[in-house]
């Protein structure tokens, strides 16, 4: 609990037993709920999990963006805050993030990584294609998002009616982001340290990149 809020994590997982593990194990005291997604795990992420006290909700649709909204659906926090559970986003940062949505009033807040805290956390092809992505997102809807691909929101549960998000897939991350703001949400970006992840890496990142951009063309004309 924070500022009286309720505050939930949720977490979409294919195959992360050791990497939730230690974000589970690393979550800040006023976290009250977290919620880890089993999208279709074979190794023991549900079972690790629910030892640590998460609360494992199974959705079989393969997909980043259909893990989240199966999560999104069942946290039940006033503020909701997202992680991978990779490693790469910082859990100690949360109570910090729920203060700076407090403070500004803010509905949606989207943690940047960029600058990079430490640039051996990402390689170059994945900052290029970043800045591509986020590039495009500015051009094609007026909208410049300095991360437009974090995959670490903090946001008020609330928000969540008004946006309309279509995408299972990795361009859930950029939806999420330009609908809150397309629909007027009070949007706002902040840096966090970015680390290595934990595990192995399941981005491909050519052919999501690819999908990614092609995404952000069919929303912009309406054909998704």
């Amino acid at each position: 609990m924070q500022h009286n809020l309720k505050i939930s994590v949720v977490i979409p997982c294919y195959n992360e037993e050791e990497g939730v593990r230690k974000v589970i194990g690393r979550m800040p005291r006023t976290v009250d709920e977290v919620v880890v997604v089993d999208n279709n795990c074979t190794d023991g992420t549900a079972q690790v999990a629910r030892s640590l006290g998460a609360r494992v909700v199974a959705e079989r649709t393969p997909g980043y963006g259909a893990a989240y909204k199966a999560g999104l659906a069942a946290a039940t926090g006033d503020v909701i805050v997202t992680l991978d559970g990779d490693g790469t986003y910082p859990p100690e940062e949360i109570p910090r993030l729920v203060d700076v949505l407090e403070k500004r009033g803010w509905d949606f807040l989207s943690a940047s990584r960029f600058p990079l805290s430490d640039p051996k956390a990402m390689g170059l092809s994945n900052r290029i294609g970043n800045w591509i992505l986020s590039a495009a997102a500015a051009v094609l809807f007026f909208k410049p998002i300095r991360d437009s691909q974090s995959g670490m929101w903090v946001f008020r549960r609330a928000a969540l009616g008004r946006l309309r998000l279509t995408s299972d897939g990795m361009a859930f991350s950029e939806e999420i982001k330009l609908e809150a703001l397309l629909q007027g949400l009070r949007f706002g970006e902040e840096h966090i340290p970015y680390g290595a992840r934990v595990g192995e890496v399941k981005l491909q990142k050519w052919r999501d990149g690819w999908r990614n951009l092609t995404f952000l063309v069919r929303k912009r004309f309406g054909w998704v």
